[in-house]
């Protein structure tokens, strides 16, 4: 059987199955596509940004550059670091549910918000998202991306992507796209930054005619760079005549294993959920040498997929430890796990699942420490437009994020998207005030024909009282 092209509906199974899909995502797509750590909101990024000449130049320099390779391997652990604290809140806040999502997603479509913030909300935002590398984070993005566009280029001569004969080509792709309103005085300096570093030329709409065809505009694209797997990214309402600009990060990934698990071997067994209730589920199994530990009595595995630079990590905790686990698990315990790993024979049973997720994240990225890029009155983009012109004061409205995972014998289909929606809010950003304490004049008229059908003045207001 071979992994097809979309299946949406939901599986339920132990958080475990969450974990895994998590640990994937940070470990491989995440940890890798920690590109995301990036936008420097400093003010200096944009000038840094414009000398940028957008080529693949920067990529090449973490083959035989040391700062740059410094760099790459900062900018990785600092997402997985982001990556576990996000998991942590986003699971206190979905209690008893299956959880899958893309920190890396996350952590580059805000890295595209973040070029364009300036003082306390590009600090918390780096704080939050541990955007460490100061000027270099949006080239490290830069040279990250197109690192990771060589996994699905590891093919043989004839030009095919990596995989075999019996497994589906290994793909990775990741990709960002703006969104912003026609005729908008978007910064230049700004828009080179995502276009140079991003590959995110600025896309025209109309949110302010046409809200509605705007949003099923974007979610269409998202919808095709993810196979049809994520087909509405930004729900109904997510989109108004307020939106300025959407910023949006799509990642596609399907590979078979390495070591595909044998169809035949794979039987209907008994898993016990988080709540203690069982059921019967597809349950896989193989033997193997795979890169394995045992760590304070928890097991760890990690499952290669065709190419072996892109692994899948399992956690399964010790009996009846699995909450304390994921509530003590962040970047330093993950990486002693995979320190650990070393090559074993031995078998590995696995279920087969699939479901999706959604999330808006307004709420999780605030408690994680940036409730200001969402305040109407204090959140500073002015690195994005010039808001003295426009006479708007542009905030993050939302963050919008959708993820879908199928894991079977063959191997792993994935995706996931992320939308951040930036604009303005019904009151201007700097409201006029009008005191009325000195003699004034009133009408009061019909609007749709404009006949005044009254007409006064109020010259004492102490005496109409």
């Amino acid at each position: 059987m071979t992994l097809e092209p979309r299946r949406h509906h939901s599986i339920d199974r132990r958080r475990v199955l969450a974990l895994v899909g998590a640990l994937a995502t940070s470990s491989t797509l995440a940890g890798c596509l920690a590109d995301d750590d990036d936008g420097d909101g400093d003010g200096d990024d944009d000038d840094s940004d414009s000398d940028g000449n957008g080529d693949d130049s920067d990529s090449d320099n973490d083959g035989g550059d040391p700062a740059a390779a410094d760099a790459l391997a900062e900018l990785a652990r600092e997402n997985r670091r982001f990556a576990f604290e996000f998991y942590d809140e986003l699971a206190a806040t979905e209690p008893g549910e299956n959880l899958f999502c893309s920190p890396h997603s996350i952590s580059v479509a805000l890295a595209m918000t973040y070029a364009g913030a300036r003082g306390d909300t590009a600090e918390q935002m780096a704080d939050t998202l541990h955007y460490t590398l100061g000027d270099d984070l949006h080239e490290t993005i830069e040279a990250l991306a197109a690192e990771l566009d060589t996994r699905s280029q590891t093919g043989g001569d004839d030009g095919d992507v990596a995989g075999d004969d019996d497994g589906d080509p290994f793909q990775l792709n990741a990709v960002n796209a703006v969104w912003g309103q026609a005729e908008y005085p978007f910064r230049e300096a700004y828009l080179a930054t995502l276009e140079n570093h991003y590959g995110a030329g600025l896309r025209e709409v109309d949110f302010v005619a046409d809200p509605e065809g705007a949003r099923e505009t974007i979610n269409e694209w998202v919808e095709a760079q993810t196979e049809d797997r994520i087909d509405e990214l930004l729900p109904e309402g997510s989109i108004t005549h307020l939106v300025r600009l959407v910023l949006t990060n799509a990642i596609y990934f399907r590979a078979s294993w390495a070591n595909q698990f044998d169809e035949a071997q794979t039987e209907d067994r008994p898993f016990t959920a988080l709540d203690g209730s069982t059921a019967d589920v597809p349950i896989m199994r193989q033997s193997e040498s795979f890169p394995y530990a045992e760590v304070d009595g928890h097991q760890v595995i990690e499952l290669p997929y065709v190419g072996d630079d892109v692994g899948m990590i399992v956690v399964l905790p010790a009996e009846g430890e699995f909450e304390t686990l994921e509530s003590s698990l962040d970047v330093d315990r993950f990486d002693d796990f995979t320190s650990e790993l070393e090559p074993r024979e031995g078998a590995i049973h696995l279920p087969t699942f699939e479901f999706d997720a959604g999330f808006a994240l307004e709420e999780i990225l605030s408690e994680l420490g940036m409730p200001i890029p969402f305040d109407p009155n204090d959140a500073d983009f002015s690195g994005i437009a010039d808001v003295a012109e426009t006479g708007e004061n542009l905030f993050v409205h939302d963050v919008y994020h959708d993820a879908s995972i199928t894991v079977d014998e063959d191997g792993t289909e994935a995706a996931a998207a992320t939308a951040v929606v930036i604009g303005d809010e019904s009151a201007p950003a700097d409201p006029f005030e009008m005191v009325v304490d000195r003699p004034f004049l009133f009408a009061i008229r019909d609007r749709p024909t404009d006949i005044v059908l009254f007409l006064g003045r109020v010259v004492d207001a102490g005496t109409a009282q």
